[in-house]
């Protein structure tokens, strides 16, 4: 038999200033039943990029505290300076 997998679907922010990106990102998050997510910020930089996936991992966590979230970065960093706020639902991906 035959299986047809969703595409899974990675959801890039239509701005690049941070405080907007989360507003769009959250309103994505309320509106759709989104428990796993891929988003895409590697057009962000560093401080931004951790901003953006703080605020909105903390967003998802509260609709959906079992989901988790693929963050898409332009750099490791991102990853490190975020580690120790232990953000269960997050993992980074570089393109570095």
């Amino acid at each position: 038999m035959l299986q047809l997998l969703p595409q899974s679907e990675i959801l890039i922010p239509n701005t690049k200033n941070p405080a907007q990106a989360v507003e769009y990102i959250n309103s994505y998050i309320e509106k759709t039943d989104c428990k796993n997510l891929n988003v895409d910020i590697s057009f962000m930089n560093v401080m931004d990029a951790c901003y953006v996936s703080t605020m909105c991992s903390t967003r998802h966590y509260m609709k959906f505290p079992e989901g988790k979230i693929n963050w898409l970065t332009a750099s490791d960093l991102t990853s490190e300076i975020i580690q120790p706020l232990s953000l269960g639902n997050s993992e980074y991906q570089s393109y570095s």
